[in-house]
């Protein structure tokens, strides 16, 4: 009998050092494998999934000692993430340290299991100097598609002169003390504008590139409503997931931007190449609102001919960049602060030849016939109008995303009501 006891024990022995030698061969081969993806990859191109414009933070915040949690809403997915810390409108060195990346959960609150460090160059911190930005290392970390993600920041040093894009329309958080590995900040202060971060780019094999939204207010999301992601190209981030389309939608909106003239930041003109063609991934660009803020906000409005020519000039930019070029017409705005008839006139006449097939745009959102007023043509539809006569509200952002044609990004896509491809 006990020999027939030690037989057995023995046995047993030998199977429990065989079940465990098949689970460390199974952890290792899963830890392979991640590894063999992770290196795939970090072979694929880079698409933006998130951005904002920058712009120089005139009024002078400060920081010092400083954590920023700042919330940004994602379009497309990846295996991979990167952020943009940007300097550009600095006149000192700025340092960041402590960077994290994780899942948000509600308000401040991140979900911990998620959470990375960000390292640059495999440093956990570093200084940009004035007039450049700093691209961080890629890190693993699953950025989910329409949600949104917490970026942490500590600032140890004081800085002045920020870059900054002030319209941010989503309640970002700001604490004393070195706080970025936390899951919830307390005692924080709020605020709605995006300091320093700039974009999140993302690597994933079924990204098929980005798409930038760029125009003024309109874009930007003003008199949209806060904290709930209610601006057209988020909209039209959406319409594209649930299409499954796997393409990123950045938002270069400027409140108050204009074509032709400098005033909310750099014109249009002057901010394409950073804002369009130096975007990671860019495939297409929607051109949208800006002529409006260069027919009301001129001393000296432009013709027609003026703002047409400056279209021209950026269509010729992105097809050297074999980008896509979407033009949109002009929405409505009569009963607004600087609606002249002379303004009105000079809409007409752009939108006419914007939905011409001379244009030389590869396709027309066309943002006014989806948004006015069928019986009073120059002005919004009721429905559609905020208030203030010259931006839409959410329900009008809406049918601006829905007049997106998204057989413009795949032959099988969703067709959209008053998007034109010209041939």
């Amino acid at each position: 009998m006990e020999q027939v006891n030690k037989v057995s024990k023995s046995r047993q022995r030998s199977a429990l050092a065989h079940a465990h030698l098949v689970t460390l061969v199974a952890m290792i081969l899963v830890v392979v494998l991640s590894s063999r993806a992770a290196a795939q990859d970090r072979g694929l191109p880079w698409a933006g999934t998130w951005a904002a414009s920058p712009m120089r933070d005139d009024p002078g915040k400060r920081f010092n000692r400083q954590t920023l949690r700042q919330i940004v809403h994602t379009s497309v997915g990846g295996h991979m993430a990167r952020i943009h810390i940007s300097n550009l409108f600095g006149t000192q060195s700025v340092t960041v340290a402590d960077v994290h990346i994780a899942q948000r959960s509600t308000d401040s609150s991140i979900v911990a299991a998620t959470d990375r460090k960000v390292q640059f160059g495999g440093l956990s911190s570093v200084t940009v100097p004035p007039g450049t930005e700093a691209i961080s290392d890629p890190a693993d970390f699953q950025v989910p598609r329409q949600a949104d993600v917490a970026i942490s920041i500590y600032l140890p040093n004081p800085t002045r002169l920020l870059t900054y894009h002030p319209s941010g329309f989503q309640t970002n958080y700001i604490a004393d003390g070195d706080v970025s590995g936390l899951t919830t900040i307390s005692d924080a202060k709020t605020f709605q504008s995006y300091y320093f971060l700039m974009n999140l780019d993302v690597q994933d094999q079924a990204a098929r590139g980005s798409l930038v939204a760029l125009g003024a207010s309109i874009t930007d999301g003003y008199a949209s409503t806060a904290d709930a992601n209610r601006r057209w190209p988020n909209d039209l981030a959406q319409r594209l997931l649930n299409a499954e389309l796997n393409i990123g939608v950045l938002n270069q909106g400027i409140s108050g931007n204009r074509l032709l003239a400098a005033g909310a930041g750099d014109s249009a003109e002057t901010r394409f190449d950073r804002d369009v063609l130096n975007q990671p991934g860019v495939r297409w660009v929607i051109f949208s609102d800006d002529p409006i803020n260069d027919l009301g906000s001129t001393a000296s409005p432009p013709a027609a001919k003026q703002l047409i020519d400056g279209l021209e000039r950026l269509i010729s930019r992105a097809h050297e960049k074999q980008i896509e070029f979407f033009c949109s017409t002009l929405t409505p705005y009569q009963g607004a602060g600087y609606w002249t008839p002379s303004g009105e006139a000079a809409r007409e006449q752009i939108n006419a030849f914007l939905r011409g097939k001379a244009s030389g745009c590869d396709a027309v959102i066309d943002q006014d016939a989806a948004t006015h007023d069928p019986a009073h043509p120059t002005q919004y539809l009721p429905a559609y109008d905020s208030g203030d006569h010259l931006h839409p509200n959410d329900a009008g952002l809406q049918a601006i995303a829905d007049a997106v044609n998204l057989s413009l990004f795949s032959l099988t896509g969703v067709h959209g009501a008053t998007a034109t491809k010209f041939h």
